[in-house]
């Protein structure tokens, strides 16, 4: 099959990797319709964390084509959405919330299992992972919604659920990627009641606020920091949501949190953070790889009703042949997110 192969910094082509066959009866072969580039997987393209040479990609929707013996809850011919993490969600950690520490869990696309930038993906626990889409002939905002599920809106809100967003909250977001702008939305959909974005870019700062942004900062640093305090009266955001990852973002965040608040962290760490000035401002912080599987059946209702369209953030699209081409938009900040359409329903 073809499918999207990482061969190190920079470089990542179209190739062929062997068709994915069921290996354990708990397995199930996905045929892939959508996939896209994630934000983490640039840290790998630009050679600022180590990926395997091999398959890569991890955000999904497909049919089943095939299920093995032991698979329940989904069946061959079902549309699905794949949560970036496969889980048994039985175990102790699954049921207290945290997917990605499952001890017979993974992570597609990791240069072992295929990931989802590729015709098809061999998938494990299938019955407890995947998870079917209900209904028939979706159009197609409302498949690309449902990919954005498999991670990206799933992790935003990870952020607010984190960070306790709730009815009339005001929100400050960090990032204004495709996982920030999908923490507005969630921010929203909580009930925030003020959603203040740090972002410099004209095309994201409009996608906030159609997701429900009402005030938009351009600044960095400490400027950007002074202006929400600015914003809030001296007193700071009830929630902090930090989607970036790196230092500055992650001092912004706790700078901009209210005493007493707590900071709900997903973007993945890079660089180093002291927390002693949050230690006495009795801030918390809590977050982590998002539990999307946990996540996906309450957010799906509201995507097949309309209520939420996270698809809005793929905002470039090409095919599987072109994958380097989806890499380098995003590389090079023309786009928000790369959508790559793979097969048809």
């Amino acid at each position: 099959m073809k499918a999207a192969i990482f061969k190190g910094p920079g470089m990542v082509e179209i190739g062929e990797r062997p068709d994915p066959v069921i290996q354990e009866p708990t397995d199930a072969v996905v045929r892939v319709v959508l996939g896209c580039v994630c934000g983490s997987d640039l840290w790998y393209y630009r050679g600022e964390s180590a990926h395997a040479v091999g398959s890569i990609g991890h955000e999904f929707i497909g049919v089943v084509e095939q299920a093995g013996a032991e698979v329940q809850g989904v069946r061959e011919g079902d549309l699905v959405v794949a949560p970036f993490i496969y889980s048994d969600m039985s175990c102790p950690h699954c049921l207290n919330g945290s997917t990605i520490s499952c001890p017979a869990g993974g992570n597609f696309g990791n240069g072992t299992i295929d990931g989802g930038q590729g015709e098809a993906v061999r998938v494990p626990l299938a019955g407890s992972t995947l998870v079917p889409v209900p209904g028939s002939e979706h159009p197609d905002a409302v498949l690309r919604s449902l990919l954005a599920l498999s991670d990206v809106m799933s992790t935003g809100h990870h952020a607010a659920v984190s960070a306790g967003v709730k009815k009339g909250d005001t929100v400050t977001v960090v990032g204004d990627g495709a996982v920030g702008l999908c923490a507005v939305l969630a921010s929203r959909r909580l009930g925030a009641e003020r959603i203040i974005a740090l972002s410099r870019h004209a095309d994201r700062q409009k996608a906030a606020r159609e997701f429900g942004a009402t005030d938009i900062i351009e600044a960095r640093g400490e400027e950007a920091v002074q202006a929400v305090l600015d914003l809030t009266g001296g007193i700071g955001a009830d929630a902090a949501l930090e989607c970036v990852g790196t230092a500055q973002s992650i001092a912004t965040a706790f700078a901009v949190a209210r005493p007493g608040s707590t900071v709900g962290i997903v973007g993945v760490p890079h660089g180093q953070l002291s927390f002693a000035e949050t230690f006495f401002r009795n801030t918390g912080w809590r977050g982590g790889p998002a539990p999307a599987r946990i996540y996906i059946p309450e957010l799906l209702g509201d995507v097949l009703d309309g209520v939420i369209d996270p698809g809005r953030v793929f905002d470039y699209e090409t095919d599987l042949d072109h994958i380097a081409d989806a890499y380098r938009a995003m590389d090079e900040r023309r786009a928000i997110k790369s959508l790559v359409r793979v097969g048809a329903l």
